[in-house]
C-alpha cells in the first residue's frame, strides 16, 4: 500500500523506510513514525471496534490519551494486546493486528449489538439476564464471558526481561515540553541534580507538533539546542520513553522506562525498567490533553482531535484527510487550520459556535460562525457532515477541539483535589499539592507558549533557592503568546442520534443523563454505572465531557458536580515491570539445604517447600514410578536405617536466666522444670486458644534452650516469640536468635541408626541408658567437629537427629552414608518422611491449619491447668471442648485396592452427601508399604469414640466414594516401643 497521505516536511527520516504489517497487510512507514502515523499515511482509516457496540473506530488522537486505536502487537509469546497505536514506535518487521471483532475488521459479526443498543444502555447488566433463572449458567454467562475483554493474551510465559531500579535527584521534572525543558535548563545551570522524564521518544512536547518561534529560532531547533546543552551537563539525566506514572509519599515517584519496546530484537536487554525516583523536589510539566465535543454520531473513523491532526501534519508529515473540516469552540482549532493550510492540506471550513472569529481570514477556508456539527455520515469512514444551519459538507476528516484539560493526575495521586478554572474551562491543580511538588506550564493552566516557558523558568529558579543553590543569571527563552480564548460548549443537544462521550466504552450523553435520572448522582457512581472513564485511556478525553453533561442534567455547575479521584498509574504499566527480575525461580530467594549438592549427585527429585528446595525422593534403577522410590525408602528405613536432611526445620536459640520461665508462658505444657540434657515436645497456642505450632525444645544448659519449629512456621513462630518477649513479658531476662541457617541437621532413623551414629559421634555412650529417648547433648563428630545430638523421632523408629554448623553439612551427609554402607543405609525424601509421619500419627500444617484446638488434635492433656500460658484460658471455652467436636483419627481403606484423597468428607454408610450429613474430613493421605494399603489422618465428629467403625469417605470433586475404617491416629507402633528401644 502506498503512502498516499504522506506530505512534505515532518521530523521522520524519509531516507529510512520501514516495513510493517497491519492485519497481515504489508505497509511502509519511516523511522520516527508511530504505528498510528504510518497507518494514516497509508490511508488506513478503520483500525478497531468499540467495546460494547462494536462500532467502527479510527485513530482519534496522537498520544497516550488514545481511546480507539488499540492494537495487538507482535506474535507468539511476545504478543501484547491493548496497545495504543499512537505511542508505538515503528520498527522494521513490526506486526500489528486490530482487535475486538468477530470475523474480519471490516465485517464484524458482533456489530449486531449496535442494533440492540436500545436494550443495552447504562447499567443494562444490572437489569437484564434475570429470567429465566436456568438460562444464566447455560446461556447468558457463556455469551457474556466470550464477549468480554478486548485483545487476547498468548497464554505463554512472557519471554521478555524486566528490571527495577532506584534514582535520586534534587529535582524531578515530569514532562519535557516547553516548560519542562526551560525548568531543566534553569536548574541544571544552577548545579542541581536533575532528572527530566518524558513519555515520548523525543523531547519538546507541543514544539514538535506546532509551528512556533522560541528565542528567534524555530521551536524544533530550540528543542535540539536545549537537548544538546542538557546532554552536556553531568548533573542532568534525560529519560525519554519514560512515563512518570505515580506520585507517592515523601517525594517518591514511580516511572516506567520503555528500553527496547521500539526494537525488533531486545538483544537480551530488559524490555522495560521500573524506576523508583526519590526527589527532594518535583515539577509537574505534563502539559494538557485536548478533548472533543459531544455531537450526534461523533464516533466515526475520520473524526479526530484537532491538535492531533496538526501533530500528524507537522511532526510526521501526514495528512489526516484530503478534505478537512474543523469544529472548535476555542482559538486552538483555528491555529490548526492555519498550519494545515500552510502545508498545502485542504481545509474546507472552520465551524465555531461562537459569534466572532478570532482571525479575519484564512485563504480558501470557509469560516462558519454560530454553527455546530449536528450529524455525520459514513459507514466505516467519515464522508459527510451536517451543520445546525443546514449546510452539508463533504469531508473525510473532521478535526474537533473542545478545549484543553491540564494533566493534573500526578498532583492528585495523594488525594489532592483540582479546582475549576473558568478562564480555560478546565480543572487545574488545587492548593493542596504533595509536599515538595510544584506545577508549571499547561499542567497549571498556562495555555500559551510564552506563559508556559516563563512559568517553567520561574518555578525552577524558586526551587533552586529552596535547595540552597544560587539560580543562574540566564533569562527565560522568549516566545510569543498566541491567543487562547474558549467558549464553554460541551455538546450539541436537541438531536435524537447518539452523541458519544467515551469512545472506547461506548458511553453516550444519553447514558449520563439516564444514570442521573436513576439516582446515581455522585460522579463516582456515574463512572461505575456507565463505565465512563474506566477504559484503558482512563477518561483522559472524556471525563470533562461527562461531568459537563451531568452538570447540565442536574442543574449544577461543573465544579459543583466535582470530579472523580485520580489514581496511579497514569497510563498502563506491564505487570512484568512491577515484578522486575523477581519471577520464576527468582520470585523469591531459593534456599538450599546443606546436603543439596550431594542429593543432586544422587539424582534426587526436588520439590519447593516454601523458599526451600528439598529432596522429595531418590529414584534408583528398578524404580518404575515415584511411588516405587518412596515405598523402597520407607521399607528400608523401617527395616534397617535411613537418613533425611531436616535442616529446614525452624531453629531458635533461647538464652537467659529466665529462658525456662519464658518457654513456660509460650508453650501450653510445662517447661519450667525440663532437666538439662532433655528434650520436650511442646504445643503453642494462639491467644484465642487455637493451635499455632508444635515442635521440640532441648535444654542444653540452665540458661540455654534450642527450639525447633515446623518449616512453614519458622519465621512466624520467631516473630510471635519476639512479640511476646518485647511486649507481653518485657521484664524477663531472655534473648532469642534464629539459627535455622546456621545448622545442618540430619534425621537418622531405623533399627540400625544407633550403630551408624556410633561410628560418627565422638565419645558418647549411645546405649539406651546412656542416651535415652528424648535426650540431647552438645557433642563432637568425626574427630572433633562441634555438633548437637537429639534422640527424637518423627518416624516412630529408633531415631536421632544430629546437627553440625551448616558449612559442615555436605561433609557430614557423606560421612553418614559411608558409615551406614554396611547397613545398606537409604537416603529418604519428604514423601517418605510424610508417609512415616502419617503411619505414626504426627500432625503437620495439614492438621494444624489455624482452625484446630488442642482438643481436636487429641492434645488437650498438653494444655496445663496448673500454669498460665498464651491461649490456655481461651482454649478451655465450652464450645472448644464440647464432646461433639471433631477429633483426630486414623483412616484405613476397607478394601486394600481402594485409594484415599485429601479433602474427602466422612459420611455414614447410607447418608446422602449433604452439608447436614457431613461428619468430618480427611487431611492427609498416603500409601503405606507397611500396611500395604492407603491410610490417612482426618477429623471426625466424636472420632475418639469411634475406632473400628466403618463409614464412607466421599470426594465430590474427584468422584470417589470408598468405605474406610476409623482407627487410632497412632497406627504404627502405637505403644512407642520402637522409638524408645
Amino acid at each position: 500500500m502506498k503512502q498516499a497521505y504522506r506530505i512534505n516536511g515532518g521530523l521522520v527520516n524519509k531516507s529510512k523506510p520501514i516495513k510493517f504489517t497491519f492485519n497481515n497487510k504489508q505497509m511502509t512507514g519511516y523511522e520516527g513514525d508511530t504505528l498510528a502515523s504510518a497507518l494514516l499515511a497509508n490511508g488506513q482509516r478503520l483500525v478497531g471496534r468499540s467495546f460494547k457496540y462494536h462500532r467502527p473506530r479510527g485513530i482519534f488522537s496522537s498520544g497516550s490519551e488514545e481511546p480507539n486505536a488499540l492494537v495487538q502487537l507482535r506474535s507468539g509469546a511476545h504478543q501484547e494486546p491493548n496497545t495504543r497505536a499512537t505511542v508505538v514506535e515503528l520498527f522494521d518487521g513490526l506486526t500489528s493486528e486490530s482487535q475486538n471483532h468477530r470475523g474480519s475488521l471490516d465485517f464484524d459479526i458482533m456489530s449486531v449489538t449496535d442494533l440492540l443498543s436500545p436494550f443495552l444502555g447504562a447499567g443494562f447488566y444490572y437489569k437484564t439476564f434475570m429470567w429465566p433463572k436456568a438460562f444464566w449458567e447455560k446461556i447468558y454467562e457463556p455469551i457474556i464471558r466470550s464477549s468480554a475483554g478486548l485483545g487476547s493474551l498468548s497464554k505463554l510465559e512472557d519471554p521478555d526481561k524486566y528490571d527495577k531500579g532506584f534514582l535520586h535527584c534534587d529535582l524531578l521534572i515530569a514532562g519535557a515540553g516547553p516548560s519542562g525543558l526551560t525548568a531543566a535548563l534553569a536548574a541544571g545551570r544552577a548545579g542541581a541534580r536533575v532528572i527530566i522524564a518524558d513519555e515520548d521518544f523525543l523531547l519538546g512536547g507541543r514544539l514538535l507538533e506546532e509551528e512556533h518561534t522560541v528565542s528567534g529560532i524555530s521551536g524544533q531547533d530550540w528543542v535540539q539546542k536545549s537537548k544538546d546543552e542538557l546532554d552536556a551537563m553531568p548533573n542532568v539525566r534525560i529519560l525519554t520513553r519514560t512515563t512518570v506514572y505515580g506520585s507517592y509519599d515523601h517525594g517518591i515517584y514511580g516511572a516506567l522506562e520503555r528500553k527496547t519496546d521500539h526494537l525488533a530484537d531486545s538483544g537480551n536487554k530488559p524490555r522495560q525498567v521500573l524506576w523508583r525516583i526519590y526527589s527532594k523536589r518535583a515539577m509537574i510539566c505534563g502539559g494538557a490533553t485536548e478533548r472533543s465535543i459531544a455531537f450526534p454520531n461523533n464516533d466515526r473513523p475520520g473524526i479526530m482531535l484537532a491538535g492531533s491532526v496538526r501533530a500528524y501534519a507537522t511532526r510526521y508529515g501526514v495528512a489526516a484527510g484530503t478534505n478537512i473540516a474543523i469544529f472548535t469552540n476555542n482559538d486552538s482549532g483555528w491555529q490548526t487550520a492555519v498550519e494545515l493550510v500552510s502545508k498545502g492540506i485542504n481545509v474546507t471550513a472552520v465551524i465555531d459556535p461562537r459569534d466572532t472569529a478570532p482571525r479575519a481570514h484564512i485563504p480558501g477556508v470557509a469560516m462558519i460562525m454560530g454553527a455546530s456539527v449536528c450529524d455525520t455520515q459514513g459507514r466505516k469512514a467519515l464522508n459527510r457532515i451536517t451543520l445546525t444551519n443546514g449546510q452539508v459538507l463533504n469531508v473525510d476528516c473532521l478535526a474537533v477541539s473542545g478545549g484543553w484539560s491540564p494533566n493534573v493526575h500526578l498532583t492528585c495521586h495523594q488525594r489532592g483535589r483540582p479546582i475549576w478554572n473558568d478562564e480555560i474551562a478546565g480543572f487545574v491543580p488545587g492548593g493542596n499539592l504533595p509536599v515538595g511538588q510544584s506545577i508549571a506550564g499547561a499542567s497549571n493552566g498556562e495555555m500559551t507558549l510564552g506563559a508556559a516557558i516563563k512559568s517553567g523558568h520561574k518555578t525552577a529558579n524558586a526551587i533552586v533557592k529552596e535547595l540552597g543553590l544560587s539560580p543562574s543569571r540566564s533569562q527565560a527563552p522568549k516566545a510569543e503568546d498566541e491567543g487562547f480564548a474558549i467558549m464553554q460548549y460541551w455538546h450539541v443537544a436537541g438531536y435524537k442520534q447518539r452523541a458519544w462521550i467515551d469512545l472506547q466504552n461506548d458511553v453516550t450523553s444519553k447514558d449520563v443523563k439516564q444514570s442521573q435520572a436513576e439516582g446515581f448522582k455522585s460522579v463516582e457512581h456515574l463512572k461505575r454505572y456507565t463505565t465512563l472513564g474506566m477504559a484503558t485511556d482512563q477518561g483522559k478525553t472524556s471525563n470533562i465531557l461527562g461531568l459537563a453533561v451531568m452538570a447540565e442534567a442536574t442543574g449544577k455547575t461543573i465544579p459543583e458536580t466535582g470530579t472523580t479521584i485520580f489514581r496511579p498509574p497514569y497510563s498502563p504499566v506491564a505487570i512484568g515491570a512491577f515484578g522486575g527480575r523477581e519471577r520464576g525461580q527468582h520470585f523469591h530467594p531459593t534456599r538450599l539445604t546443606p546436603s543439596h549438592n550431594w542429593a543432586n549427585e544422587q539424582g534426587a527429585e526436588f520439590v519447593e517447600v516454601g523458599n526451600w528446595m528439598r529432596a522429595q525422593w531418590f529414584p534408583k534403577s528398578g524404580d518404575k514410578t515415584w511411588r516405587d522410590s518412596v515405598d523402597r525408602e520407607v521399607t528400608k528405613t523401617r527395616k534397617s536405617v535411613g537418613v533425611c536432611d531436616v535442616s529446614t526445620l525452624g531453629k531458635i536459640d533461647i538464652k537467659g536466666k529466665d529462658a525456662a520461665e519464658f518457654l513456660n508462658k509460650i508453650y501450653s505444657n510445662p517447661f519450667a522444670k525440663v532437666p538439662v540434657g532433655r528434650v520436650r515436645y511442646g504445643l503453642m497456642l494462639r491467644e484465642d486458644g487455637i493451635c499455632y505450632d508444635d515442635g521440640t525444645t532441648a535444654r542444653l544448659a540452665e540458661d540455654h534452650f534450642v527450639m525447633t519449629t515446623t518449616t512453614a512456621n519458622a519465621v512466624l513462630v520467631y516473630r510471635n516469640m519476639e512479640f511476646a518477649r518485647q511486649c507481653l513479658f518485657p521484664d524477663l531476662d531472655v534473648h532469642l536468635i534464629s539459627t535455622t541457617d546456621q545448622w545442618a541437621q540430619f534425621a537418622i532413623a531405623g533399627p540400625n541408626s544407633r550403630a551408624v551414629l556410633s561410628k560418627i559421634i565422638d565419645k558418647v555412650d549411645m546405649s539406651n541408658d546412656g542416651f535415652p529417648f528424648m535426650a540431647c547433648s552438645d557433642v563432637t563428630v568425626c574427630g572433633g567437629t562441634p555438633g548437637r545430638l537429639f534422640r527424637i523421632s518423627f518416624s516412630g523408629e529408633l531415631a536421632y537427629e544430629v546437627a553440625v554448623p551448616a558449612r559442615y553439612g555436605d561433609a557430614l551427609i557423606r560421612e553418614i552414608i559411608a558409615a551406614g554402607e554396611e547397613f545398606d543405609i537409604t537416603p529418604y525424601g519428604t514423601e517418605a518422611l510424610g508417609v512415616m509421619r502419617i503411619e505414626k500419627g504426627h500432625v503437620t500444617g495439614a492438621e494444624l491449619n489455624g482452625q484446630m484446638t488442642a482438643f481436636n488434635v487429641n492434645m488437650n492433656s498438653m494444655v496445663s491447668i496448673k500454669k498460665d500460658s498464651i491461649g490456655s484460658v481461651l482454649s478451655r471455652r465450652e464450645v472448644m471442648v464440647a464432646d461433639n467436636q471433631v477429633r483426630l483419627v486414623g483412616v484405613k481403606t476397607v478394601e486394600k485396592t481402594d485409594s484415599l484423597s485429601s479433602g474427602a468428607h466422612f459420611l455414614a454408610k447410607n447418608d446422602k452427601p449433604t452439608t447436614a450429613n457431613d461428619q468430618g474430613w480427611i487431611t492427609s493421605v498416603c500409601y503405606s508399604p507397611h500396611f500395604e494399603q492407603h491410610i490417612g489422618l482426618g477429623f471426625l465428629e466424636r472420632g475418639h469414640e469411634r475406632h473400628g467403625e466403618i463409614i464412607r469417605a466421599w470426594d465430590g470433586v474427584r468422584g470417589t466414594d470408598v468405605l474406610v475404617e476409623i482407627v487410632s491416629s497412632h497406627m504404627y507402633d502405637p505403644e512407642g516401643g520402637l522409638q524408645r528401644g
